[in-house]
């Protein structure tokens, strides 16, 4: 038997998972990150804490498969993405902590490069809004603030990476220092039109080019493991950004065609097919994941906090015990009595992006009870979607398409039948979950099936996707939008007058 394993680092956890060619789940491990939080909006990561989870995984994902080496033909990698890694080159040591995706340090950066006029030039060039979101910023600020790095970044001595390169890096011994093009396209240095790093881009922060991995497709040679690693060489052949790697897993290979994904945020990406296309709505437009050289786009929208939401309950109110508990708490009230959460924990991505924003509850009374909360915030995963689907559909519309007409579903919270109903409700479109939910997983391991010959085409991989169920919205659409109303007039109240 042949197998495909793909090695899933994301940011509350890394997993391992083996599949066979079908796209079957043989095998899964999985370890806790920890979370580094230094001061209010700082969110970080320990890198060989990555590294060390990572490859515990993918060694516990083989022992329970009970395969060697020799039977997996490629490895895929599939990452958070945006999330900043500095290390030297000649140690494979990093210079700090890894900047995350949600950290928002690097906002004053934005704002004075709004303000000297340069978000048209970046948008033009990257697809991208400029926000500290992205990974260009956030290596600025770790070449400013950590101790002698700008000058060891000049002599040449360091390397810079998402964590698709990180753990490529770790993974060769230091013999490649590559990325693929959906991550690049994360960093707002890309030039997404010709898949280069832009001078003009790394000049206008600072940023040596020497720092730079290679760009390569999707489906490439991004080197082999060391034989020590995991019992023998594996060729790495898939890489991709977790939600490019997951719009890939469910199929979604032409325009038209979106998917949500449920996990700590939530990231909704429609294919765009092989043109550029701009957003009119507040959305990003980002390298999908590419097969080959043929350049292939989506249009994005993230929700910073989605599932984290739960967490908060969990935590922070001390609402529930385990995540798994909020369905039959959100259950237990009919609906949320009128209570409208808003999870602005970081300020409000797509469509808003409001970063100054913060999070709020509104519509209580004297019977609102916990449940009424947990249902508000259960809801609040789904508004937020909406609105990115919304936005989505009228980008697609002026672009001469149609409106989306079926959103697929993936990630941790996709399982909780209550939010899936009220997803296809609010959007008036069927919502369609499939038999493998692992869709992240399975994007990285078809593209290292692709690269190692495995597959044909991206036609066989079509007729490997399978659905589990269809929620088919049942909410009159008068109602739906009368919500939707409602939920916008909450967003409002998230802007904090200043002092």
């Amino acid at each position: 038997m042949t197998y495909l394993l793909a090695l899933d680092q994301g940011t509350s956890s890394s997993r391992s998972i083996v599949f066979d060619t079908r796209g079957h789940i043989v095998a899964l491990a999985q370890q806790e990150l920890p979370q580094i939080y230094p001061q209010p909006g700082w969110v970080e990561h320990d890198p060989m804490e990555i590294w060390r989870t990572q490859l515990a995984t993918a060694r516990q994902a083989l022992a329970q498969a009970g395969i060697t080496a020799a039977q997996v033909r490629a490895i895929g990698i599939t990452n958070q993405r945006e999330t900043t890694v500095l290390w030297h080159r000649r140690t494979g040591q990093p210079l700090h902590h890894a900047i995350v995706w949600q950290d928002r340090r690097a906002e004053p950066t934005c704002a004075r490069l709004r303000e000297a006029g340069h978000a048209a030039t970046i948008a033009a060039k990257t697809g991208l809004l400029v926000d500290a979101y992205f990974s260009a910023t956030k290596l600025q600020w770790l070449l400013d603030h950590v101790p002698g790095a700008r000058a060891q970044a000049e002599r040449g001595e360091l390397a810079f990476g998402t964590v698709d390169s990180w753990l490529i890096w770790q993974l060769t011994g230091g013999r490649r220092h590559v990325t693929d093009v959906s991550n690049a396209s994360r960093t707002m240095l890309l030039d997404v039109h010709r898949n280069q790093w832009d001078d003009e881009l790394l000049g206008l922060l600072n940023i040596p080019r020497s720092l730079m991995p290679e760009v390569l497709p999707s489906a490439s040679d991004f080197g082999h493991t060391q034989a020590d690693l995991l019992g023998g060489a594996i060729a790495i052949g898939g890489v991709a950004g977790d939600q490019q790697a997951a719009l890939f897993g469910q199929a979604c290979f032409s325009a038209g065609m979106a998917k949500n994904t449920y996990g700590t945020g939530c990231f909704m990406l429609m294919h765009t097919g092989g043109q550029f296309q701009a957003s009119e709505n507040g959305l990003i437009t980002t390298s999908a994941a590419q097969p080959d050289a043929a350049p292939a786009y989506a249009l994005e929208g993230s929700v910073f906090v989605g599932g984290a939401v739960v967490q908060w309950l969990r935590d922070g109110l001390n609402a529930i015990r385990a995540s798994s508990e909020v369905q039959q708490l959100a259950q237990s009230v009919p609906d949320s009595g009128g209570v409208m959460l808003v999870p602005a924990f970081t300020g409000l991505g797509a469509p808003y992006w409001k970063p100054d924003a913060r999070g709020t509850i509104t519509g209580l009374t004297r019977g609102t009870t916990l449940a009424h909360i947990a249902r508000a915030a259960l809801e609040s995963i789904a508004y937020q979607s909406a609105a990115l689907l919304g936005a989505m559909s009228r980008d697609a519309v002026a672009a001469g398409g149609a409106p989306v007409s079926e959103l697929r579903v993936d990630g941790g919270a996709c399982v909780n039948d209550l939010l899936m109903q009220f997803q296809a409700d609010l959007l008036g479109i069927p919502v369609v979950r499939p038999a493998c939910v692992e869709t992240t997983a399975l994007g990285a391991a078809y593209l290292a099936g692709l690269s190692c010959g495995i597959y044909a085409s991206q036609e066989e991989l079509t007729r490997l996707w399978r659905a589990e169920r269809q929620f088919v919205p049942t909410l009159p659409r008068d109602q739906a939008l009368a919500l939707m109303a409602r939920w916008e007039h909450a967003v409002a109240q998230t802007v904090l007058p200043t002092p």
